[in-house]
């Protein structure tokens, strides 16, 4: 049997969901599944996602991740990845955050996008994407690691949903013809100081280029994006750490600002 149909899968799945209902860090993974065994990592996202909608959570999207070569470098990986958004990590602009409700919270600038179709093809155009988004609008991300002191491989956070944690969307829908996402710049304050830096370019070339990658990889795992999910699309520059008092904002050319803080 193969391990990502095996109790090894299960076993991991459910020490980190207990990780995080106690917010307590657990040692890597990486050396329980074979080396960089992405499918087994995803079979333990896989089983994570079944455990959250069968506890009554709702799945409201996607997140692409490591898309920026600035974070795979932070993080020693050199490919993209996916995770699921579920209902409970959507925050509100302007709102505070409990830090003692996270681990190891980091943020990150992101284009967050509104699909208002179905994208259920085996290889979507960006045309196709064009038709599909509803809408664009500036994002945070909050990341947050199960694994202790981000100690993370590529096996570590896929397992780990995509190291999610939670996520803040700004409240000005645009139109994606108006804008020129290759090219739009972001500035992340913290504290009024600027922490982080970049520009669609950042994020596979482009945010739209991370959404395409996102679609088909979606449709190859059996849950494509459908009509009303958020799609992040992935970091436009380094995550930067977070903590109790901190104000964070985010700026990205054409789509304007939000803002988080953590109590």
């Amino acid at each position: 049997m193969s391990v990502a149909h095996g109790p090894a899968v299960e076993e991991l799945a459910a020490r980190l969901l207990a990780a995080a209902e106690n917010r307590m860090a657990i040692a890597p993974i990486r050396g329980e599944l074979p080396p960089n065994d992405v499918a087994a990592a995803y079979a333990v996202q896989e089983s994570i996602t079944r455990a959250r909608l069968a506890g009554g959570a709702r799945l409201v999207g996607r997140k692409t991740g490591l898309t920026a070569k600035s974070v795979q470098k932070q993080l020693g990986v050199d490919q993209p990845d996916f995770g699921m958004l579920f209902d409970y990590m959507a925050v509100p602009d302007g709102e505070t955050v409990s830090a003692a409700g996270l681990i190891a919270p980091r943020c990150e600038a992101e284009v967050a996008f509104v699909i208002a179709d179905d994208i259920d093809l085996e290889r979507p155009t960006t045309v196709d994407l064009l038709e599909a988004i509803a809408y664009a609008l500036p994002a945070i991300e909050i990341v947050d690691s199960r694994i202790a002191n981000w100690d993370i491989g590529i096996v570590d956070t896929i397992a780990d949903n995509a190291s999610s944690g939670l996520f803040v969307l700004g409240n000005r829908p645009v139109a994606v013809e108006d804008l020129d996402l290759r090219l739009c710049g972001m500035s992340l304050q913290k504290n009024g100081t600027g922490v982080s830096y970049g520009a669609g370019a950042a994020c596979l070339g482009s945010p739209l280029t991370a959404l395409l990658w996102l679609a088909r990889t979606m449709h190859e795992s059996g849950r494509p994006l459908r009509a009303g999910d958020v799609v992040l699309s992935g970091a436009l520059g380094p995550m930067v750490a977070a903590a109790a008092g901190d104000l964070f904002e985010a700026r990205i050319g054409g789509l304007g600002s939000v803002r988080v803080s953590f109590s």
